[in-house]
């Protein structure tokens, strides 16, 4: 019958060690090193389930937070995707003005960029706001940029993580200044562009906004627009409109010529310079055919 009480505790060499002497000692020590046995095992029993217990919980716990960090990154990636796709329909917007419907197009225009920062940027940074934005980086940017991309002299403030994709921040620059140009004649600048964003955030912790650098891609995209308006214009006969489209371009394309050599991560800007170059010679060129053609009806009548 000992034999038959002590042999399940055999998977343990101290317990089997314990047998040993347990078997080699008078009665009344078998029973006192029997009843300690008894214990040793049943302790060793609890500890063992109260490891299990706290392996569980902290599993349990890593398990919601990563449930709710892909919820959240599922969430962020309809907000980005929304972000782009209603900036491109404000620029759409705007390429529909024409000298007669002008005021009516732009303040459209106007609303829908209002709604975009109401509803999607506003969903944006608030999903943002104040976690570790970095773990979802992949599902709002395929390569987040901070200032610290440009050189200190460039950073107009101190550096700060951008909430957007580059493709979701031009797109997004672009129809915020291409409306902006449209109504009064001159650029929306950066810090115009984050003052906007500044009532979205909570006022305790630090502002999300947009950095130097996708501000100034997101203006070498504007170039690409403006052309398309100025030679949209120049269909109509409005040549004064389309030279005035011009300057800017100009204007934009040689400060930014100024600026690309100092920066660090420069490869796309380099790129959509010479596109930029690009659009300034078919605005160029457009207006100068058409007062080429002018000239020459003109001069068939004489």
């Amino acid at each position: 019958m000992r034999r038959v009480l002590v042999e399940p505790m055999l998977s343990c060499p101290a317990l089997r060690l314990q047998r040993i002497f347990l078997l080699m000692a008078s009665k009344p020590q078998r029973l006192h090193q029997w009843s300690t046995l008894q214990s040793s095992a049943k302790r060793a029993r609890a500890m063992a389930t109260e490891a299990e217990s706290s392996l569980k919980d902290a599993f349990g716990k890593y398990a919601d937070y990563l449930n709710n960090l892909n919820d959240k990154r599922e969430r962020v990636v309809k907000a980005s995707r929304d972000i782009t796709m209603s900036s491109k329909k404000v620029i759409f917007q705007v390429h529909r003005m024409s000298k007669y419907n002008k005021e009516e197009v732009l303040e459209k225009a106007e609303k829908d960029l209002a709604a975009v920062t109401n509803q999607y940027v506003s969903r944006l940074v608030k999903e943002l706001q104040g976690s570790d934005f970095w773990k979802l980086r992949r599902a709002y940017s395929p390569g987040v940029v901070t200032q610290s991309s440009l050189p200190f002299a460039l950073c107009m403030r101190k550096s700060l993580p951008t909430i957007f994709s580059r493709l979701q921040v031009q797109e997004y620059v672009e129809a915020a200044t291409l409306c902006k140009f449209c109504k009064t004649g001159t650029l929306l600048n950066l810090d115009e562009m984050n003052a906007t964003l500044f009532p979205l955030s909570d006022p305790s912790q630090e502002p999300l906004q947009i950095n130097v650098l996708d501000y100034l891609l997101g203006l070498a995209d504007l170039t690409g627009e403006l052309m398309r308006l100025a030679i949209g214009r120049i269909s109509d006969g409005e040549l004064e409109y389309a030279e005035k489209i011009c300057k800017f371009v100009r204007e934009i394309h040689r400060k930014l010529t100024l600026v690309v050599p100092l920066m660090d991560d420069s490869d796309d800007m380099k790129k959509k310079m010479d596109t930029m170059l690009q659009s300034v010679m078919k605005i160029e060129n457009s207006n100068a055919l058409l007062c080429l053609t002018v000239g020459c009806m003109l001069l068939s009548f004489t």
